[in-house]
């Protein structure tokens, strides 16, 4: 029998502290401005711990998209099942659940490259999912119809943010997910 190595309580409660104060932080100032100290003032601990978990303030920001986009593809295999609009019900409901980071992440352009690697990651998802052999997207090169498709998620997604959730996430899913099957 393998026992899986627990992490200290105290440990999480460091990282995730480190984590708010630097989403905190990039709702302030541009992640160019934000030093070490300012996370660790922010975060209360001190330099060391920071150091102990992150090579600087890149890889903690890195290290958090990550952990974002390891949830999405985790809801992606949990939903793969499911119609268009109960999955996408899912995946609006977390980012509803993450608003500060989604919405910092996409609306200010506090993170440049996110939105690249959430496009990536809905380009990879899209392509396991559309059929351009049959239906209305018969002729259309495979390429074209998973960019087309994850750009337009992204983009309404996005907006969303930038308009700070001008409706519920449950209706953004709703129409989301109706433009998905009406369109695939």
């Amino acid at each position: 029998m393998v026992k899986s190595a627990k992490v200290d309580r105290r440990i999480l409660k460091s990282q995730e502290a480190i984590k708010t104060a630097l989403i905190t932080l990039m709702g302030e100032k541009h992640l160019d401005d934000i030093t070490i100290q300012d996370i660790s003032d922010r975060a209360n601990v001190n330099r060391g711990t920071i150091y102990l978990h992150y090579l600087d303030k890149y890889d903690l920001l890195d290290k958090l998209i990550g952990e974002h986009m390891d949830r999405l593809r985790e809801l992606c295999e949990s939903s793969c099942r499911l119609e268009w609009t109960e999955a996408t019900l899912v995946f609006c409901e977390y980012f509803d659940a993450q608003y500060s980071f989604f919405s910092l992440m996409l609306a200010s352009k506090g993170a440049p490259y996110f939105r690249n690697r959430f496009l990536d990651f809905l380009i990879e998802e899209f392509r396991c999912e559309l059929d351009v052999t049959r239906g209305k997207n018969e002729g259309i090169r495979e390429e074209v119809l998973v960019r087309f498709t994850a750009a337009a998620y992204a983009g309404v997604v996005e907006w969303w943010f930038m308009n700070e959730k001008p409706f519920s996430y449950q209706v953004l899913a709703e129409q989301l997910g109706a433009l998905l099957e009406r369109n695939l």
